[in-house]
């Protein structure tokens, strides 16, 4: 059923994705999408952007409604690549090559992490019966689809439970290595920042006053002075914001090479090294078992592609 909705005098002048959020209680991308799919009228005519300024008294209709419909748990899929490092009846360690999504969602319904992980772990399908538990199973912490490396999935809902206690109390600890545009001043540091979502672009994070608390610890662990500036970092996370690494050394002048996203600048007077992705490893992982607490530890060494780049740096 559709449903329409007069736009108040307190929103007068309001962008229409913020005004429709507003009305309807929905999230930004949840309104970007309807948008985006044709639902939304502004009086009889379709709405050609979400940015466009709205006037008291106008009239939104949303075709088909604003009720969420829950989408389909994730099936498995085969031929998903990733490497199982570690497992048992309660976890899954894997090492994800860049290039994968880690689970299900907007864009990205098929061919993710958890998809391969539910074909060679069925098991894992109906393990977690809370929604959103149900929507992304096992998921404990997140990778970006450009950044390679170490995740553990929970395969019951107490591993699920154990160890995104560990993640949120910083028992677990995660290390990567990142390489950095320009020379870091100092062979140690931390960067404590709080991050948010952009509002001009809602896929993007900034640091900014009022958002989540976020702590990255660094050291150098080599330098580079030609045919590019640049550090090769050891990064140390001790909160978990999304592109946390890629948003700190950004905002400090340092962004990590090949982010395209946070725009790697010109490396000393020649174009940043052509990567394809940014240059980011989880290179270490380590956890307390959920049910014998002995301490598990992972390392996984740099892939090809990155090793390649660093050969490159030291040749010169």
């Amino acid at each position: 059923m559709d449903e329409v909705f007069d736009v108040p005098a307190a929103l007068e002048g309001e962008r229409l994705d913020r005004a429709l959020a507003l009305l309807t209680g929905l999230t930004r991308k949840e309104v970007d999408d309807i948008v985006a799919a044709g639902r939304v009228q502004l009086g009889s005519a379709p709405a050609s952007s979400r940015s466009r300024r709205i006037h008291a008294g106008e009239h939104i209709r949303v075709t088909g409604g604003t009720e969420r419909q829950t989408p389909a748990a994730p099936g498995g899929e085969e031929g998903v690549p990733f490497e199982v490092v570690w497992s048992d009846s309660e976890l899954v360690v894997v090492d994800k090559p860049a290039g994968v999504v880690v689970h299900p969602g907007s864009g990205n319904r098929s061919a993710t992490l958890v998809n391969g992980l539910l074909d060679r772990f069925p098991d894992m399908a109906g393990a977690f019966s809370e929604p959103e538990a149900a929507q992304r199973p096992g998921v404990v912490h997140r990778l970006d689809k450009g950044t390679s490396g170490l995740l553990v999935f929970a395969r019951t809902p107490a591993a699920l439970e154990s160890l995104q206690h560990q993640m949120a109390s910083r028992s677990a600890r995660r290390e990567y290595l990142a390489l950095v545009a320009g020379d870091l001043e100092s062979d140690r540091g931390l960067i404590d920042a709080p991050i948010g979502r952009s509002a001009r672009d809602p896929v993007r994070m900034q640091v900014q006053a009022g958002g989540r608390r976020a702590r990255t610890s660094y050291e150098v662990v080599e330098r580079f002075g030609n045919p590019a500036s640049c550090c090769l970092v050891r990064c140390r996370l001790e909160t978990g914001r999304t592109h946390q690494i890629r948003v700190h050394f950004a905002s400090i002048g340092h962004p990590v090479v090949g982010d395209d996203r946070y725009g790697t600048r010109r490396l000393g007077s020649r174009e940043p090294l052509k990567l394809g992705r940014q240059f980011l490893h989880a290179t270490m992982l380590s956890f307390d078992h959920p049910s014998t607490g002995e301490r598990l530890s992972f390392e996984s060494p740099l892939p090809a592609d990155l090793a390649a780049v660093l050969d490159e740096l030291r040749g010169c």
